[in-house]
C-alpha cells in the first residue's frame, strides 16, 4: 500500500500549535522546516525553556533519548493546550578512544502517541574528544577549539567540520521528519 508524500491531518481549518522543548533557534527551525515537509497543515512553532531531566552532556543512547523523551513531556506539562511537543537532544557516545555525536528526536501528540528517531552519527577528532572527555559539554567545547562563541545555537559541530556543507538544522531535520512517521500514518501506527 503507498501513502502520500504528504498529509493534511488536520480536519477543521485551523492552525496547528506545536512546543519544542528549547528556546534554541536551530531545534525551533528544524522542527518548523520538518512539519512543513511533512504535512500541508499550518504549524505556528515555539520555543519553551524546560529541563531535560539528565546532565548537560548527555552520554550514550537511553540518556539522550531519555532527555529528549522528557523535554517533550515536560513542554507538554507546561503548555498542555498545544497539538505537538517535540524534544531533541544531542549526546555523545564513547566507542573506544573515539567519540560519536548524535541527537535523539521525540515528538508527542494530543492523543499521547509518540514518534521517535535518531539523527545519523558522526566521529568527533580528537582534540574535541579530549575536552569532552575532560568535562565540556560538547558545544562548549567546539567553541574552545574553533574559536567561536555559542555554537551550538548555529552550525554546532556538524557544521563546523563538514564546512557548512551539513550545518545543524539541515542535520537534525530528516530524523524530526522520521520521528513524525507514526503521525504520517496513522493507520499503521
Amino acid at each position: 500500500m503507498a501513502f502520500p508524500k504528504r498529509k493534511n491531518i488536520q480536519s477543521e481549518k485551523r492552525q496547528f500549535l506545536i512546543i519544542v522543548g528549547s528556546k534554541n533557534p536551530v531545534k525551533i527551525s528544524c522542527t518548523d522546516s520538518a512539519f512543513h515537509q511533512a504535512f500541508d497543515d499550518a504549524f505556528l512553532i515555539e520555543g519553551l525553556n524546560v529541563g531535560s531531566g539528565v546532565s548537560n552532556q548527555p552520554v550514550g543512547d537511553q540518556e539522550t533519548y531519555q532527555g529528549a523523551l522528557n523535554r517533550a513531556v515536560n513542554s507538554k506539562a507546561v503548555f498542555p493546550e498545544a497539538d505537538y511537543w517535540v524534544g531533541i537532544e544531542g549526546g555523545i557516545e564513547e566507542i573506544g578512544d573515539e567519540m560519536q555525536a548524535f541527537a535523539w528526536v521525540v515528538i508527542i501528540d494530543k492523543s499521547g502517541k509518540i514518534g521517535k528517531a535518531k539523527t545519523a552519527t558522526f566521529f568527533l577528532p580528537p582534540a574535541i574528544t579530549a575536552l569532552v572527555k575532560g568535562g565540556m559539554e560538547l558545544g562548549e567545547a567546539d567553541d574552545q577549539f574553533f574559536q567561536r562563541e555559542n555554537s551550538k545555537t548555529g552550525n554546532g559541530a556538524v557544521g563546523i567540520l563538514t564546512h557548512e556543507r551539513i550545518d545543524r538544522k539541515n542535520y537534525y531535520t530528516p530524523a524530526v521528519i522520521l520521528a513524525l512517521i507514526p503521525f504520517l500514518n496513522p493507520e499503521i501506527y
